[in-house]
């Protein structure tokens, strides 16, 4: 995948996910760092200059951020947690004895067929059982989210809705902390995978939407 003595190697959680869990980005970092002993914190927005030198792998958990770093930043080029998990031989997975679960892909890495193969690998991995919705992978589409705020509340929330409805399975599995929002104001009960990794459950924290973009760009400004 890359040299595990790759000294340009940055790991880099996303502003979300520090909102989110800060405490699932610690036991993710520190198994990197097992892994591979010269990787560093990255903590700057995706959105801001990421002050990296070239030849830089950013590893992301964010399907954002992995686009921004990717196409925005000249010199920089990006791998997923999800791969970089799924390529591996000693990540302690937990079991879940069969759990069924649709997935929603994200917008920003849509077309990263890579990436959807790794995540379905994972889950694979962690004995779970995945039934698809009608879109997803390349043809997956908008959890709604994207919409604000060029659209009024009740229309971005009636998209998130649509797209919960989607889904054949209770339970949705998300890499994207605004579309565990999305999905639990659709009436579903979303899954991140940092949580199913760790063996915990996702706590939507809230679905006030102004709020929660409120926090993140206040965040996102600071970072």
């Amino acid at each position: 995948m890359f040299a595990k003595d790759t000294t340009a190697l940055y790991f880099n959680p996303g502003c979300a996910l520090r909102l989110y869990r800060p405490e699932n980005v610690e036991k993710l970092f520190a198994y990197l760092q097992d892994r591979y002993p010269h990787i560093q914190m990255h903590d700057i927005c995706c959105r801001h200059n990421p002050k990296l030198p070239k030849g830089s792998l950013v590893i992301n958990v964010c399907a954002g951020c992995d686009r921004r770093f990717r196409t925005l930043y000249d010199g920089i080029s990006t791998i997923s947690l999800w791969q970089v998990i799924s390529g591996s031989d000693d990540f302690p997975f937990p079991d879940h004895r069969g759990m069924e679960v649709s997935i929603h892909d994200p917008c920003p890495v849509r077309d990263m067929p890579a990436i959807h193969k790794a995540v379905r690998d994972l889950l694979q991995k962690m004995n779970m059982t995945v039934i698809e919705a009608e879109k997803s992978g390349v043809d997956s589409i908008c959890c709604g989210d994207s919409l604000y705020p060029k659209c009024d509340i009740e229309a971005v929330r009636s998209a998130m809705k649509r797209r919960a409805a989607s889904m054949p399975c209770e339970h949705v599995v998300v890499y994207c902390v605004s579309c565990i929002k999305a999905l639990s104001i659709g009436g579903k009960t979303p899954c991140h995978l940092t949580d199913l990794l760790l063996d915990r459950s996702t706590d939507p924290q809230g679905c006030d939407i102004k709020k929660w973009h409120d926090t993140l760009d206040a965040y996102i400004e600071s970072h």
